[in-house]
């Protein structure tokens, strides 16, 4: 079957922080005064050479990740989007989301980001207990969240994302739901609530704090899923979370199998050449001081995918999805039909993973409780 183009996304990394934090395996580096002219540069150069590559699409969603992408100015923005939107075509409606630490934030930075044309934040709050921000390396407290989010909305964005985690350590349930209350309070658009996991090449890896156990982290989950439920934030994905219309489109591309364009230090993306009935992934040179160095091209680790493992691919990002996807899109956009993942599919759908419906490919809610299991079988 034929193989179509989804639609286009922009993902630019920006990969300077102030202080790595110990559960962090992102592609970040410490570095308080980022060189901006000279990423500027770079990211120019490096979409000069990966612009055929749009293929005249739009393009529908931006997002600008990290690192702390608010370590950089307003400035820095207002002169890429200006060059961005040079060389490619925005959608009417682009949706450009901004990382944002809470402790970056100086007076009038939001402002100066809004009239460089972000339209949407995301701020990694994770807490708002000064010792679980403590204990995971953050570099802002409870009180300076709260005036990040006063002076995002005084700036004029009504569009934004806090980032909270739970399963820290020595959290206990009552302190998780605190920490949800609070940022219920504030009243975002979406809320990102998913646990803290310890990840390979990180300080907690090395040396593991000591964390919830079973039992706590199902009472966490179970009742913080209530609590979003009753404040009108509606589950779409496994940890994503947002009041009516108001999902992040950049993400909702990514579990869907969309495409993007990557820029950046240790930038990943995905592009499909549909004439050519093919899919490729990429990434960029991860070490900022040889991203900045580069002569000719900064793409590494060019990879196009085989037929078989697009289906792969396809629900390895669209089961995380509340709603999952229908089987028509897996086809629309990997040129594969469902039939190939028939084994595994009737296997989930008979233990009561998976839902019934032959149209459609989406989890159960004990499937949800179980994705990484429901993940592995394919």
């Amino acid at each position: 079957m034929p193989l179509e183009q989804p639609p286009l996304s922009l993902y630019v990394h920006l990969p300077w922080c102030v202080r790595k934090c110990p559960y962090c395996d992102f592609n970040s580096h410490e570095h308080s005064d980022p060189p901006e002219q000279a990423y500027l540069d770079a990211l120019l150069e490096d979409l000069d050479a990966e612009v055929q590559a749009a293929q005249g699409r739009r393009v529908e969603t931006v997002f600008f990740g990290g690192g702390t992408p608010s370590l950089l100015s307003g400035h820095f923005y207002q002169a890429l989007l200006t060059e961005l939107r040079a060389r490619l075509e925005f959608a009417p409606d682009v949706e450009i989301t901004l990382e944002a630490n809470p402790g970056t934030l100086e007076q009038g930075r939001f402002a100066a980001f809004r009239e460089a044309g972000i339209n949407r934040l995301s701020m990694g709050v994770q807490s708002f207990h000064p010792e679980h921000l403590q204990a995971l390396g953050r570099i802002h407290g409870p009180d300076e969240a709260r005036r990040a989010v006063a002076a995002a909305r005084e700036a004029g964005f009504d569009d934004f994302n806090l980032d909270l985690m739970h399963g820290l350590p020595g959290q206990t349930p009552a302190q998780a739901r605190a920490d949800l209350d609070a940022a219920i309070a504030l009243e975002p658009a979406h809320i990102s609530w998913y646990e803290l996991t310890i990840e390979p090449n990180t300080a907690f890896y090395s040396a593991p704090p000591e964390r919830p156990d079973e039992d706590r982290l199902a009472d966490i989950e179970d009742t913080g899923l209530a609590r979003l439920a009753d404040a009108g934030y509606g589950r779409y994905e496994i940890s994503a979370f947002a009041r009516e219309g108001r999902p992040c489109r950049h993400n909702l591309n990514y579990w869907r199998f969309g495409d993007y364009l990557a820029l950046g230090a240790g930038a990943h993306g995905k592009i499909t050449f549909p004439q050519e009935d093919r899919i490729l992934r990429y990434g960029k040179t991860r070490q900022p001081e040889h991203y900045l160095k580069a002569v000719g091209s900064r793409t590494r680790g060019r990879r196009d995918l085989a037929r078989e493992e697009r289906p792969l691919e396809f629900v390895l990002n669209a089961l995380r999805l509340v709603d999952g996807v229908h089987t028509g899109l897996l086809e629309a956009h990997t040129g594969v039909g469902a039939e190939t993942l028939r084994e595994p599919l009737s296997e989930l759908r008979e233990e009561g993973l998976l839902c019934a419906h032959n149209d459609r490919l989406a989890c159960t809610q004990l499937g949800l409780t179980h994705l990484n299991e429901v993940l592995a079988r394919f």
